[in-house]
């Protein structure tokens, strides 16, 4: 071919490409037999159950304000509705600078304010009023972590610091008592005493609650907290004050994380926080607590609402995930089974069960636990702060990280779409990683929910008492006895279940006692003896929490009427018990199952896939979460990422 004839072709071609005609005048494409949409609520079997009551079961409460809050998000555009498809989504805008989410956080805030939002949440008081507060932050964060954040940290709650987090003792911020001006003078001495992640702080607060070590005539009284003003009334920082921005993150922008550093920043007497202990005019300090670590458990009691707060919150994400990945598997179609025929939905395929399924009868039996939770912290007493302290600990740890695995299999089981902004869980899992060590790392927490156990082990060894409390009463009977022979009638019995879970935790509770023993018999002291015997206690803490939340479900089961909604929870109950199983070595290691036993527990579970299946959609449909707080893909994908659709955005 003539050179040039050729070059004046290849113009001529990329002309067309530069010259193509608008999307709107593209006439729409059609379906291939093999693609199409079909709302799963028409291919599904109607429900056998009545979804409101199983909603009732796991809400637990405050179903109609949890309503009028998600239709309050949803009619204002500060929440950045946006139509995909024929439908409108309200998701906040990720791609915004951390500026403009921060900016647009607290307007957000203020919408909320003005329509009552927060109304009794600092002078309302009862269970009923804590509960709907509660039920009031799981509905925000489903919108948006930040939000939710910013609200839980309205107090600039300056504790963290760079050398010390969950080890709250050891923070190096000192507050020295002034006898001549009756002032306490607090200071940052080194670099690792700065005060980090402190919500708030980088833009907004204009005070702070300041957790410092107590010095009074040299003498340390420990940790204790001040409201102190960092900023004047103008936005001003406060001399004797210095702050800097904590910068971008993974996730929360909508949160204005900062850092302070205190140079002999005066503060009151009256600023103390004193419902623990207190110092009077001429420096003597007076506490009815007497013991330091009694007092330092009264001082921190308090901040549990933290902990419970994470705990709800974490099982709520985890449903909007499970829903948008089960109404996707029910519609996205892959492969046939045999030639020429239709492709088959995922969630047919028995792999793509065994992914989800196990993950919803999870979060089932979770939201019993973190309702239980709740309940217990709302009715708190002082007798009751010890287990609260360790229901709250196991269940944030636990629930928290379910929610990250749920988050992350969610994900690829949405396959690329996963992957979209637009489709809520893969930016779910970058604004969720940080509640593993907020409000205390998993890991530490675990351990002190062990050491709690051999507390209450050794004491009841010592005293030759019965265990009493924190659902230890199995402890009293006589040991469990598995039987050798697991039908699937026994596999799937209440007394089954609780009998192995207790198994595993009394015998993990007596060999982690025994190996702390063996240890200080062997010269270690007791604190180092506890940490050589880390293993164990991870795996008490696990037995622990799983058996608790076994407990718990079962319970919420055994009350409901018998019928079509019993009968799934039963379903439910034992794919959690059985899953558990499945996924904990110790039934194996140390004996509780054969070989023979645990194959035959592993297939159970794969029949309850099955007979699950068919109320997948029931089940995500029940947790109350409106369309709008999904995602496209868990409506008309097709439609939604249509050429048409384009011209919509």
């Amino acid at each position: 071919m003539d050179p040039q004839s050729a070059a004046a072709r290849h113009v001529a071609i990329i002309a067309g490409h530069l010259n193509c005609p608008s999307p709107s005048a593209v006439a729409p494409l059609a379906l291939a037999a093999c693609l199409h949409y079909d709302p799963p609520e028409l291919s599904e079997k109607p429900p056998a159950f009545d979804l409101a009551t199983l909603r009732r079961v796991l809400d637990g409460h405050d179903l109609a304000a949890r309503d009028w809050l998600f239709r309050l998000m949803e009619e204002s555009p500060l929440f950045c509705p946006r139509g995909r498809g024929d439908r409108t989504f309200v998701v906040p805008d990720y791609n915004q600078t951390k500026e403009q989410q921060r900016a647009v956080t607290m307007r957000r805030i203020e919408y909320l304010l003005h329509r009552r939002v927060f109304e009794g949440w600092v002078t309302g008081s009862g269970p009923e009023a804590e509960l709907r507060k509660l039920a009031f932050f799981e509905c925000i964060a489903i919108y948006d972590h930040s939000l939710s954040i910013k609200l839980g940290v309205k107090g600039c709650f300056a504790m963290t610091e760079l050398g010390h987090g969950s080890n709250v003792r050891g923070i190096e911020t000192i507050a020295t008592y002034d006898t001549n001006t009756r002032e306490f003078v607090i200071n940052t001495p080194c670099e690792s005493a700065q005060k980090y992640w402190i919500g708030g702080v980088a833009n907004d607060a204009t005070h702070t609650i300041i957790f410092s070590q107590l010095l009074i005539n040299g003498i340390s009284q420990g940790i204790h907290a001040f409201v102190a003003q960092i900023r004047d009334v103008d936005g001003n920082v406060r001399p004797n004050v210095r702050i800097a921005d904590c910068g971008h993150k993974t996730g929360l922008n909508g949160v204005d994380n900062g850092r302070i550093w205190f140079d002999n920043l005066r503060v009151p007497r009256e600023d103390l926080l004193n419902s623990v202990a207190d110092v009077l005019p001429d420096g003597q300090y007076v506490s009815s607590i007497k013991d330091k670590d009694r007092r330092f458990a009264a001082f921190m009691a308090p901040l549990t609402f933290g902990r419970v707060n994470i705990a709800a919150t974490a099982v709520y994400i985890s449903k909007v995930a499970l829903a948008i990945a089960v109404r996707y598997g029910l519609t996205r179609r892959a492969f046939s089974i045999s030639a020429n025929g239709p492709e088959v939905p995922l969630l047919d395929y028995p792999s793509h069960q065994w992914r989800l399924l196990p993950l919803i009868a999870k979060i089932c039996a979770m939201s019993s636990a973190a309702n239980y939770l709740k309940r217990l912290y709302v009715k708190r007493t002082p007798e009751t702060n010890k287990s609260i302290h360790i229901y709250s600990s196991s269940l944030k740890a636990t629930l928290t990280w379910h929610n990250m695995r749920t988050l992350q299999e969610c994900r690829k089981t949405c396959g690329g779409q996963g992957l979209k902004t637009e489709n809520r869980i893969g930016i779910l899992i970058g604004e969720y990683d940080v509640q593993s060590t907020f409000e205390g790392d998993n890991n530490v927490l675990m351990q002190q929910v062990s050491k709690a156990l051999l507390a209450e082990y050794l004491a009841a060894e010592k005293m030759k008492s019965p265990f009493e409390g924190l659902g230890l009463e199995h402890m009293n009977d006589p040991c469990p006895i598995i039987p050798a022979d697991l039908t699937s009638c026994t596999l799937r019995s209440i007394k089954f279940q609780l009998d192995l879970l207790c198994l595993r935790e009394r015998d993990l509770l007596g060999r982690y006692a025994s190996e702390v023993s063996q240890y200080q018999a062997h010269g270690e002291s007791k604190q180092m003896a506890v940490l050589l015997s880390h293993q164990l206690a991870d795996e008490l803490a696990r037995a622990f929490t799983e058996r608790t939340i076994l407990q718990i479900f079962a319970d919420d089961e055994m009350i409901q009427s018998a019928g079509p909604l019993k009968e799934l929870l039963g379903l439910l109950r034992s794919m959690y018990a059985l899953i558990c199983v499945e996924e904990d070595a110790s039934f194996l290691r140390y004996g509780y199952l054969s070989l023979e036993s645990a194959a035959a527990a592993r297939k159970e579970v794969m029949k309850l896939c099955g007979e699950l299946r068919p109320d997948a959609l029931s089940v995500v449909s029940s947790f109350g979460i409106p369309d709008a707080f999904l995602s496209p893909i868990a409506f008309d994908w097709i439609q939604a990422n249509s050429w048409a659709s384009l011209s919509n955005e």
